[in-house]
């Protein structure tokens, strides 16, 4: 039986848990890169060190998980990256990286419709930066927001899903989790929670409709925005969570 069903019939979620970066912001790899490409030529460098080289993953392992600050990553990753073939690392690496997100409008006009309505919203994320979320007032846009680097286990254990669960007051099974990674999702299937893959802004707040029996379209006076523009401005703004 699939989480949040009963006898087969499916039941309305009750709460969301969400991604911070690619899901409320722009693609997070399209920002990994422009920054990879440009201090390499190879756009996807960065990304496949991160996922394929042992050292590189551990040291995003330990970063994600607070017991290494930004600093710290940045220097140690600049090793592998020469490692690899990239003589020159520039500094502030992960601050180059962030200021390639841009909020998504569209998404947090979801959001915050679905809470106007009483829908309970956690974000669930993993850290990058020491203060990643930098000039975005994340208790603004969540009722908790569960940081990796806070609570000292990531994405995708079943345990950061279980303390939001825990924080809204929400059965897993009456809960849908939307991440813009699979295998993250996975992880909150464990726990049985539902998942939603995020691919774009408009087929996720389509399906959260669909789930909540609710209107989540922004409202733009009778006229929808042209395809491509509902990217907000860069993370930063006066008013700041840390």
């Amino acid at each position: 039986m699939n989480p949040g069903t009963a006898s087969g019939v499916a039941r309305p979620p009750q709460a969301v848990l969400t991604d911070f970066g690619g899901v409320l912001t722009s693609d997070v790899f399209d920002a990994f890169r422009s920054v990879s490409h440009r201090i390499s030529g190879d756009p996807c460098l960065i990304e496949r060190l991160l996922r394929e080289d042992g050292p590189s993953g551990r040291l995003l392992v330990e970063h994600e998980c607070g017991r290494l600050d930004q600093t710290g990553f940045e220097d140690r990753f600049a090793e592998r990256l020469r490692a690899h073939g990239v003589a020159d690392v520039p500094a502030g690496l992960v601050t180059q990286i962030q200021d390639g997100l841009r909020l998504d409008e569209a998404m947090l006009s979801a959001v915050a419709r679905l809470r106007s309505d009483g829908v309970p919203v956690a974000i669930v994320s993993n850290a990058f930066g020491d203060d990643c979320y930098r000039g975005v007032d994340l208790d603004a846009i969540a009722d908790t927001v569960v940081i990796s680097s806070d609570v000292g286990v990531r994405k995708p254990s079943r345990r950061i899903y279980r303390i939001a669960c825990e924080r809204l007051g929400a059965d897993p099974a009456a809960c849908v989790m939307i991440d813009d990674l699979r295998h993250n999702l996975d992880g909150a299937e464990r726990l049985g929670i539902r998942g939603l893959h995020h691919l774009n802004s408009t087929a996720t707040v389509h399906r959260l409709a669909e789930l909540f029996g609710l209107d989540l379209e922004p409202d733009t006076g009778g006229e929808r925005p042209p395809a491509g523009t509902d990217q907000g401005p860069p993370m930063r703004y006066d008013r700041k969570r840390r």
